[in-house]
């Protein structure tokens, strides 16, 4: 069979597939992300909650009761003030049943409790990653007399018990805002970590070709670090923040079931857990409903930082 022979004519003039549109690195990651179904419900589970606490006011309106509204009409004084009806009390006037003894409206609390943890926990990781990117690209651009400081720093904050020295300040700041208070307290112990991370990237880009040549054109440091270093470690920054919200949000919750974090009548779901601890047993759906709230809130936080990490920092995931 004959063949036709390759001439240097025939390569030049064939035909070259072109790169197919929308390939880059973000479309190429957001692509991956729409097909993992963990990834979408993480994001329904995500965004119900996000709408539930930033509509709180509206929905507790909708439902008829304010969080601090008692209704004894709705527990059995007979009883020790137990819901009077199933499932906790659950009825048309109270679509998630009542608190014990009080009476006070479960949908109000839930949906106001998820206002006051998920600010708390978006807050703390806003201060956390500010502060941690902030200081992991100074210490890994600058070096020197910089780095060994900022890492210093970092080694001290994390030396220090954290929950043990939560506890301490919050018991001993009385009259501050504590969903103030809270949320410094938690973004002080925090930002270290993602400190460490943004330092190592750091570190494997300021001797990247571009970046030398972003220097020898002239560029300050300050145009290099917002230009060239902290594009490269947006998809770090960005996968480990959905890391942190979950730990955020664990941290509120275990000081609020401490006692020392939003005082009552202010509801939190720590708080709510906390306070059911003595009715678990006559009134199980008081702790299931809180309970089921932060633990799905954690978990498809959690789900999603997975995934970013896998799809963003495929190294830092096999570390």
């Amino acid at each position: 069979m004959a063949t036709t022979p390759l001439t240097t004519a025939s390569l030049t003039t064939a035909p070259v597939a072109a790169a197919p549109a929308g390939s880059g690195p973000w479309q190429l990651a957001r692509r991956e992300l729409r097909r993992r179904t963990s990834v979408q419900v993480s994001l329904v589970v995500i965004a119900l909650f996000a709408v539930m606490a930033a509509a709180a006011p509206l929905l507790s309106a909708l439902g008829g009761w304010s969080p601090e509204e008692f209704d004894k009409t709705a527990v059995d004084p007979y009883l020790g003030g137990q819901p009077i009806g199933p499932l906790g009390g659950i009825s048309a006037d109270h679509w998630l049943g009542v608190e014990p003894v009080t009476g006070r409206d479960l949908f109000a609390r839930v949906v106001h409790g998820a206002q006051v943890s998920l600010l708390i926990a978006v807050a703390a990781t806003a201060i956390v990653v500010i502060a941690g990117t902030a200081a992991g690209i100074a210490a890994g651009y600058f070096g020197g007399r910089t780095d060994t400081v900022l890492s210093r720093l970092m080694d001290l904050t994390m030396s220090f018990p954290s929950l043990i020295f939560m506890i301490a300040m919050m018991s001993v700041a009385r009259d501050v805002n504590r969903i103030v208070l809270m949320t410094a307290v938690i973004g002080l112990f925090g930002w270290p970590g993602i400190a460490r991370v943004v330092r190592g990237q750091t570190l494997s880009l300021k001797h990247r070709e571009f970046v030398d040549a972003a220097r020898v054109g002239g560029s300050g440091p300050w145009r290099i670090l917002t230009r060239d270093i902290l594009p490269g470690v947006a998809g770090p920054v960005i996968a480990y923040t959905t890391l942190i919200i979950p730990g955020m949000i664990a941290t509120e919750a275990a000081l609020s079931y401490l006692g020392v974090g939003v005082r009552p009548p202010t509801p939190s779901w720590g708080q709510m857990i906390a306070e059911s601890v003595n009715f678990y047993d006559t009134d199980p759906m008081y702790f299931i409903v809180p309970s089921s709230c932060l633990f799905l809130t954690v978990l498809a936080f959690t789900l999603l930082g997975d995934a970013l990490r896998d799809v963003l920092d495929p190294r830092g995931s096999r570390t």
